[in-house]
């Protein structure tokens, strides 16, 4: 089969592979028609995360047909549609039975991203992103592996496209999970940092929850103007305004928004010092974008990172966040926790994530796919691959 391999920085391509095979009961086999590029995936394109292995397979957001199923398949069958969660989880663990899916202490034997471990175990097996999460190979491939696949794979109705529910994997889950973390209700002022397909996805939950005022903050004019158009957020450009947290609390009488939403993660462009310090691998994550939520959110408000983060920051300013009793609400998405919900507001239309995409390429075409999104080519908000 062809499947889209990592070979090192900026250095992915499509190549052929031998087909999976079935390795335990619990397994399928899904045939792909349809995998998207997540800004996650662009860490691993640029070299930023440990545990890559030259071959690996990536993406992590993926649908399409069962194929084949091992004998203690029971959920699904032999042709049924289904969306496959990024979190691999058992469904029967400590964490499971709370329905803390990215926590499954049984699906990585990979020995996660903590610094300061101890004796806890790893949280879930991810697909196609790196041994520190189980090295499973990813969907950007003709087919795939699937395990647990009593727990993971969600069947979706004929009746909706591939494009309205494949974001069901991964980006939708997260900015919703990102939205109620946040805890918007009706009235609820929000600012979110990064305007990339995670803070629309945001962006279009806190609608949905009823928020009634939402600031967005990023440096890409377009990707602005299209969460203007589109959820109807106040822009700002931190290219053009290098403090927007002062901005939003001159906005909101000096209080500052409800909460605030981090969907930038590690990569954010951050100060000269930690650009240097991060590049000498003395910090593992630049804290510009953090700093920025503490300071644009009121007192007793909440911070909610669905960005990435990983290792040490040097500039957290703990003491603010203590100073304004600031809530912080984070971690990877559990989301077989909220697929059956999320499916129902696509359903009636009260969400469309389909719309954020701009380019349906072949999984052929992988490669320029990577370097459109990583470059922000030809107003790329979203790719789609299609095997």
């Amino acid at each position: 089969m062809q499947a889209l391999t990592y070979q090192g920085t900026k250095d992915v391509r499509v190549e052929n592979v031998p087909d999976p095979v079935l390795l335990a009961n619990d397994d399928l086999i899904l045939r792909v028609t349809a995998t998207a590029i997540c800004g996650s995936d662009l860490h691993i394109y640029r070299g930023k995360i440990p545990g890559m292995k030259d071959g690996d397979i990536l993406g992590h957001e993926f649908m399409g047909i069962v194929e084949e199923t091992g004998s203690a398949v029971t959920e699904v069958k032999r042709g049924d549609r289904v969306v496959i969660p990024f979190v691999i989880a058992c469904g029967d663990c400590f964490y499971c039975n709370k329905t803390l899916f990215a926590a499954c202490e049984t699906t990585n034997p990979g020995c996660g991203a903590i610094l300061n471990k101890k004796t806890a175990t790893a949280g879930a097996g991810l697909f196609g992103y790196s041994h520190l999460y189980g090295g499973y190979s990813g969907g950007q491939a003709e087919y795939v592996r699937v395990p647990k696949a009593n727990v993971g794979p969600f069947k979706v109705p004929d009746a909706l496209s591939d494009d309205q529910v494949l974001f069901l994997s991964d980006i939708l889950p997260t900015g919703y999970q990102a939205a109620v973390n946040a805890q918007v209700v009706p009235g609820s002022s929000v600012a979110i940092f990064g305007a990339g397909p995670v803070g629309y996805m945001a962006a279009a939950s806190a609608r949905l929850l009823g928020a009634e005022q939402i600031f967005m903050i990023d440096h890409h004019d377009y990707r602005l103007q299209f969460a203007q158009e589109t959820y109807g957020v106040i822009p700002i450009n931190f290219d053009q305004d290098d403090d927007p947290a002062d901005t939003i609390l001159k906005a909101t009488n000096g209080h500052g928004v409800d909460a605030t939403i981090d969907a930038v993660g590690f990569e954010a462009k951050g100060s000269g010092i930690e650009t240097v310090l991060t590049t000498l691998k003395m910090e593992g994550s630049s804290g510009k974008a953090l700093r920025q939520c503490m300071a644009a959110t009121r007192r007793g408000g909440i911070v909610s990172v669905p960005g990435v983060y990983a290792g040490w920051i040097h500039g957290f300013l703990f003491g603010d966040a203590f100073e304004k009793g600031l809530t912080f609400k984070m971690g990877q998405t559990h989301v077989q926790r909220v697929l059956p919900e999320l499916l129902d507001y696509i359903g009636n239309g009260k969400l469309k994530p389909e719309v954020i995409i701009t380019h349906r390429m072949k999984l052929a075409d992988a490669q320029r796919g990577y370097e459109l999104f990583e470059q922000k080519q030809e107003d790329c908000r979203k790719v789609v691959l299609m095997p």
